[in-house]
């Protein structure tokens, strides 16, 4: 095996997953109300790719904030479902779990409208991916789609909608539900598909 990617069950990481075809998905329940969500659209995603699946528990509940608690975020956070330091701990145990696969890349579904988030910009992928090939191991972290918004990684990526709309985009719970940020931004992408005329193929 040479490529994994951390898979959330979302619209970008599963477009990324159908584009780039790694060798096998992470996806972490990390105490996140809709952890089962996410974890049954990425199996999903995986058993129609054929992509080998992973699942990484651990609690770590007591340590986050906002939406993805039901919580009020942190003073210091800069949207409502705002998590300390996810994307740093997301990377950090699914490189844990993929070093012994001997991947050498891990990829993350990151796009360009994440970046309002200091772990969604090119600064931090940079910074986090010369991180972990400094250590044992050496496993770059790469996020092919950040200069895209998703509508365009959709786009880009040639997947159908029969495999995309497995996604689990709600922030709050294992049901949609409709006013989070998650949900907003999932009505906001189909309508954006719809008007550029993406078609089922």
């Amino acid at each position: 095996m040479n490529k994994g990617i951390l898979l959330s069950g979302g619209i970008d990481s599963i477009a990324l997953s159908y584009w780039k075809r790694p060798d096998i998905a992470f996806t972490l329940n990390y105490g996140q109300e809709p952890a089962l969500a996410e974890i049954g659209a990425s199996k999903a995603v995986c058993s129609a790719l054929n992509i080998r699946h992973e699942v990484i528990e651990i609690d770590c509940s007591k340590l986050g904030s906002g939406d993805l608690l039901k919580q009020k975020a942190l003073d210091v956070a800069p949207s409502t479902e705002w998590w300390p330091y996810r994307n740093q701990l997301l990377i950090t145990l699914a490189c844990m779990k993929a070093i012994s696969y001997g991947i050498k890349e891990l990829m993350v579904g990151a796009v360009r409208s994440d970046g309002f988030h200091k772990d969604g910009t090119v600064g931090f992928f940079s910074r986090i991916s010369e991180l972990m090939q400094y250590q044992e191991g050496n496993i770059s972290i790469s996020a092919p789609g950040i200069d895209k918004i998703s509508s365009e990684l959709v786009i880009d990526s040639g997947i159908p909608p029969d495999i995309l709309f497995y996604a689990h985009s709600c922030h709050m719970g294992n049901m949609p539900c409709g006013h989070c940020r998650g949900c907003n931004k999932y009505i906001e992408v189909t309508q954006q598909l719809s008007d550029a005329g993406w078609k089922k193929s």
